[in-house]
């Protein structure tokens, strides 16, 4: 009987918490969703009248929506292919026990915390800039001419950024990982010969599988949403050349005042990710099984 009343104590503490939660997931998405089958125009309020599906079929008849669709993976798969062979080659660096190592580790996670729109003018105007920039010092230097990175390689130039800011986050969960690698199975692979390549491949790489699913789960989901160091930088040009979805529903409310359009928008990006979300969680489960 205790254990009855306590239970339902229990359920009634959780139930403000609970309730709060759904409001604030709830009533976003069910105003999006219902803005989504409205003609509404910020410029024209008045003018607001039933849309039905016609938002979604223009939204997904855009050709700008497709090339968002691709630049939106090839941003996602680029930074991940970085930050998880760039995490796992720094996270063995700094595991090794070197003079400093405490500052070196505050150092490398440091970029983590720079702000997105910060970090993107730090690369636009003192690293990437063609004229002033550290990269074209350097071309100067070594007498070839500067790149225009923004103009000439936009989606690439974003992906550099990008990766630069969660590279931390990845050596951090790949360096917690291969600190927990047992030495006494590294010092007998070595007492039976196995060289560096053959360690690495079959006892520290399938040791940080667990802590690489989750660096590539929690990096999708927030890799799907970046725009900041767009806007900053390329404002998704040049045309549509570094457009992601996440932008194109930013231009659409915020630029063309489409809040109809752009609400469709926003729910064709919920259901996206997570259709990606689904699929890395059983990715993820299988592998922790």
């Amino acid at each position: 009987m205790a254990t009855r009343e306590t239970a339902r104590i229990a359920r009634l503490m959780r139930m403000p918490a609970i309730i709060l939660l759904l409001v604030w997931m709830l009533v976003p998405l069910g105003m999006t969703l219902y803005y989504s089958f409205l003609n509404y125009n910020l410029l024209n309020p008045a003018g607001t009248s039933w849309a039905g599906w016609f938002n979604y079929q223009y939204f997904y008849t855009d050709p700008a929506f497709w090339e968002s669709i691709l630049n939106t993976m090839i941003l996602v798969l680029g930074v991940l292919a970085i930050t998880v062979i760039g995490g796992i080659g720094v996270a063995m660096l700094i595991d090794k026990p070197i003079f400093g190592q405490g500052i070196v580790r505050i150092l490398v996670i440091s970029p983590f915390f720079v702000m997105p729109p910060v970090a993107a003018l730090i690369w636009k105007n003192m690293i990437m800039h063609p004229s002033y920039g550290v990269f074209a010092d350097i071309a100067r230097f070594l007498g070839v001419s500067p790149v225009d990175w923004f103009a000439q390689f936009p989606l690439f130039s974003i992906i550099i950024i990008v990766a630069w800011q969660w590279l931390p986050f990845a050596t951090l969960i790949l360096l917690t990982a291969l600190q927990s690698l047992d030495s006494e199975q590294v010092e007998a692979a070595e007492m039976d010969g196995a060289g560096a390549w053959a360690r690495f491949t079959h006892l520290t790489l399938p040791h940080m599988a667990r802590a690489i699913t989750v660096v590539v789960l929690i990096q999708t989901i927030f890799l799907l949403g970046v725009y900041a160091e767009i806007l900053v930088t390329t404002g998704g040009g040049p045309g549509n050349a570094s457009t992601n979805l996440t932008y194109l529903i930013y231009r659409a409310a915020r630029l063309n005042f489409d809040v109809g359009g752009a609400a469709a928008g926003g729910i064709i990006a919920v259901v996206l990710a997570n259709i990606v979300a689904l699929f890395l969680m059983r990715a993820v489960g299988k592998n922790l099984d």
